[in-house]
């Protein structure tokens, strides 16, 4: 006899909770800038990815409030229907300047955007060639293609050339993160895309967490490494990060990104974003390409906090972005050294497998160009009591009441 929905639910929620990787959400009040009111409590936000701090920034949310009024606040249908305004149009041509490419494709989500993406140019008989680490939405896009699935070490260009040959017959795809959202590190994107170029694949590069932070004018990790649409005929990434709004895109040739249009099953079946959101968007695309005092701030928010974690003797990890993990282990240790520095102002999130591997539970510490250098010092003075003036005096001996 099948058991009861609810008495099913209720189990796999008892393991979630036993293995320590049970998630809630917290109540955020007001903007979602570099400090924040969450369930009650103000403390300032180390777990954003509004890199260049522009989620808060007023000339966007003028922007929003302008084009709500012109525009309305929803879309109404599909964009291949009557969802495609002249504000999406508008934002998509800027964000293909923006990247060097033909044309811009906007989504409403990321994971949207990348699931559509593949499984609009893949099917069975074609093969994805996927870097161990690369986001969930890639790995989706990948299965709900029909298409073979093939990993790669991480970050390992001969293992990726090796999968890469091993496919038999049909298209392929070799897709990467640029930076890799959970531990900050860079794809090695100029020999992928020498590889891929060499063996007749497609390459794409998700530069979600790479756009506004690096390259010229903010263009990102791909157009950093010079990478034009010969070598990188698909660009993606998304407008909830360093744009400060929301949404995401693909970028390419325009016959490519046509062809994507007409088939991606997440656009074609989805309303299209709102209007006024593009124009937000728009405004934020602006900001992030004159963006270079930003950026140069946030480089040394980065370099300041490294140094001062390599000097505390915490296990940062290779990574020059605004992601800077330290990888604790244990579900446990992590969340005690996020409750110990929530008790401290300071909201860094504990981030458990699934979305990393057991072993590796982490904080996950992003920068962004909202903080300033006495946020970050106060941080680090966090971080020495949670991890390790606690350790310290855990390992000493209790002391005896007389």
């Amino acid at each position: 006899m099948t058991r009861s929905l609810a008495a099913h639910c209720r189990d796999r929620l008892d393991a979630v909770r036993a293995a320590d990787r049970f998630r809630r959400r917290r109540v955020i009040e007001g903007a979602h800038g570099p400090t924040i009111v969450a369930d009650g409590q103000c403390c300032v936000n180390f777990c954003s990815n509004d890199y260049l701090g522009l989620a808060a920034e007023p000339a966007l949310a003028r922007r929003l409030a302008d084009a709500s009024n012109t525009v309305g606040t929803g879309s109404a249908a599909s964009q291949l229907v009557t969802g495609h305004n002249a504000e999406h149009a508008a934002l998509e041509a800027e964000l293909a300047d923006w990247v060097g490419r033909e044309r811009a494709l906007v989504f409403a989500t990321g994971y949207a955007a990348n699931v559509g993406v593949i499984s609009a140019l893949l099917g069975k008989g074609d093969h994805v060639v996927s870097d161990a680490l690369n986001h969930a939405s890639l790995i989706d896009g990948a299965r709900l293609s029909g298409a073979a699935k093939h990993v790669y070490a991480h970050a390992d260009a001969a293992d990726a050339a090796a999968r890469l040959a091993a496919c038999d017959g049909g298209n392929r795809l070799l897709v990467t993160d640029s930076v890799f959202s959970m531990d900050g590190d860079t794809a090695p994107l100029a020999d992928l895309a020498n590889l891929a170029g060499a063996q007749g694949a497609w390459f794409a590069v998700d530069d979600a967490h790479g756009l506004g932070v690096f390259g010229p004018e903010g263009a990102g990790r791909v157009a950093e490494a010079g990478l034009g649409s010969d070598a990188a005929p698909l660009v993606l990434a998304t407008l909830g990060k360093s744009v400060g709004a929301a949404g995401a895109f693909v970028a390419g040739d325009a016959d490519v990104i046509e062809a994507i249009l007409q088939t991606a099953r997440s656009l074609i079946f989805s309303t299209a974003p709102p209007p006024a959101l593009a124009a937000a968007a728009r405004e934020g695309v602006s900001q992030a390409r004159a963006g270079d005092d930003r950026r140069r701030h946030l480089m040394r928010l980065i370099a300041r906090f490294r140094r001062g974690a390599e000097q505390l003797g915490l296990p940062v990890a290779a990574s020059d972005s605004p992601i800077q993990p330290l990888v604790l282990g244990a579900e446990s240790a992590a969340l005690e050294a996020s409750d110990g520095l929530l008790a401290r102002g300071y909201l860094v999130g504990a981030i458990r497998p699934p979305t990393v591997a057991p072993g590796s539970s982490r904080l996950r510490i992003t920068l962004t160009a909202g903080h300033d250098e006495q946020q970050v010092d106060g941080l680090l003075a966090a971080l020495e009591a949670v991890l390790i003036d606690s350790t310290a005096s855990a390992a000493m001996p209790a002391k005896r009441l007389a």
